[in-house]
Formats: structure tokens, C-alpha cells, sequence
């Protein structure tokens, strides 16, 4: 049974990716398959399939190495789990299908090869899966701590003026930490003014807000005058349609404006110099 089936992907083996690859388009994310251009959508299938192939002609730790590899490959490009358990499921079906239209399974031995493909497949799937879930754990655990390393870190620019870059979605976890650089820069620094600058945040909802309002309130707390910079349009639309209140807060829409600001507030601005020729 097992011969059979395996000789029937390897003599079909473009028929069906040919197939896979364009009911998988159909069926998939439209953000996703947009997302993606097509050579690495092809390039990804290819290895998807080479994959499935590969467990009937390798040992288990051939297998398991190109298992690993494809894994860390489609959490790179961004394979949603749904679309990687869809294309197990696909790619059986289309195998079935096409045994079925050559005559290769019959109605005499329907139960049997359905059978044979679960004890083929159910091993498999479950294989494939397990991987890519611990694969996208370890990458997204990476991620966040390199997020952490990278972000929300009191970068003095003037003397008393200091700046504080936010990138990325901000949590409840983030915004901790946000705080404790806030207020431990700030001591260190013997900031007077501090901009927080949220040109790189691309969403600022209702706890957002809270958790800088409360860091504005924080740092008045320690002897310094808290700045919220960077607010686009698109961000200060959102502010109003939710009805936050940031009137304990002074607002600019760049860090330029922020800055000059800051200058006023510590009785400095920037003057012009004229340069001798």
C-alpha cells in the first residue's frame, strides 16, 4: 500500500504541485498569498512538497533535518499554522483524488488505502506541526527579547532635555518596562524635560494612552515635565474618536517641534549663525 502511494507522488510529483499550489492560492489568506510574492510562495510549496516526499525515501534524521529546515523557513516568510495544516490536508486530498481518477483506488479497496494514508499521514502531520509550533515559540520569544534590548531606552540630547523612542506595539509587560527606564533615565540623566516620542507606534488605543498618561504623571513625580511627541494624524484621529483625554499632557507632532519646545521650557531655543565667508 505504502509502495503504491509513494510511487504515485513520485511519478506525479508537478502534477501535484501544480495543483496544491493553486488551490492553496485560492483557499489561503488573502493578506498572506498577497503579501508574498510569487517566488517565494513557489519556492516555499516547492519545499513543502519535496517535504512529504522526502519522508518516503529518507531515514527518520534526514527527515527530521529537512523537517527543521522548512520549519524555520516558513515562520520566516510568515505561514500561518492555518496554512500549513490546510496544505497537509490539501496535499492528501489531491493524492487521493488523483489514485482515484487512474483507478488506483477502487471501491473494493476504499478502506484500505484510506487506511494506508492515515497511518502514512497521521504520523507525519502531527510531526510537521509539533516542529513548526516550537519553531515559531523559540522565534517569537527571540523577537521579544531582542525588542525589550532594543527599545524604550532615555537617550539624553541636550543638557536636561531628554528623548525616549517607542517602536512597536506597546503591552501591559512593555509598558512596565517603559516605565522603569523612564524613571530610572530621568534620576540618572537629572532630566528636566523628557519627550517621548511614539512616531514608531503603530497603534495607540485606550490602555496605551493610560499607560502614558501614567508615565507623564510619573516622571512630574520626580521634578520633570513629561512631552508626548510624534503624534501623526492618523494617531490623533484615534485619540479623539476614543474620547482619550491627554490634557495632563503637552503634545507635538514631531520631535523637531518637541525639542524646540523643550529648549523654551529650559529658557534655550536655536539661533542661526551666520558663517564668515
Amino acid at each position: 500500500m505504502d509502495k503504491k502511494i509513494a510511487n504515485y507522488i513520485k511519478t506525479h510529483k508537478e502534477l501535484i504541485l501544480s495543483r496544491w499550489k493553486s488551490e492553496m492560492k485560492e483557499q489561503g489568506d488573502e493578506r498572506f498569498v498577497r503579501v508574498v510574492s510569487n517566488r517565494v510562495f513557489d519556492g516555499a510549496s516547492q519545499q513543502f512538497i519535496d517535504l512529504i516526499v522526502s519522508n518516503l525515501m529518507e531515514s527518520n534524521e534526514e527527515f527530521s533535518q529537512r523537517l527543521h529546515k522548512f520549519a524555520e523557513n516558513v515562520v520566516h516568510i510568515g505561514w500561518p499554522l492555518n496554512f500549513v495544516t490546510q496544505g497537509i490536508r490539501k496535499f492528501n486530498e489531491i493524492i487521493f483524488h488523483g489514485m482515484s481518477e487512474e483507478g488506483v483506488v477502487t471501491r473494493e479497496n476504499y478502506m484500505e488505502f484510506t487506511e494506508g494514508f492515515d497511518k502514512w499521514f497521521g504520523p507525519m502531520n502531527d510531526e510537521i506541526l509539533s516542529t513548526y509550533t516550537s519553531t515559531w515559540e523559540r522565534t517569537v520569544t527571540l523577537q521579544k527579547i531582542a525588542l525589550k534590548e532594543l527599545s524604550a531606552q532615555l537617550i539624553p540630547v541636550f543638557e536636561g532635555i531628554s528623548v525616549m523612542p517607542l517602536i512597536g506595539t506597546i503591552d501591559t509587560e512593555r509598558a512596565k518596562q517603559i516605565m522603569e527606564n523612564l524613571l530610572h533615565g530621568v534620576v540618572k540623566h537629572r532630566s528636566e524635560v523628557v519627550l517621548i516620542d511614539i512616531t514608531g507606534v503603530p497603534i495607540i488605543d485606550t490602555m496605551i494612552a493610560h499607560h502614558l498618561i501614567q508615565a507623564a504623571e510619573s516622571v512630574r513625580l520626580v521634578g520633570a515635565k513629561c512631552m508626548l511627541v510624534g503624534i501623526r494624524p492618523e494617531i490623533a484621529q484615534t485619540i479623539v474618536t476614543l474620547g482619550i483625554n491627554l490634557d495632563s499632557l503637552i503634545t507635538k507632532n514631531t520631535l523637531q517641534a518637541g525639542i524646540e519646545a523643550a529648549l523654551e521650557m529650559t529658557n534655550r531655543k536655536i539661533v542661526g549663525v551666520e558663517v564668515e565667508s
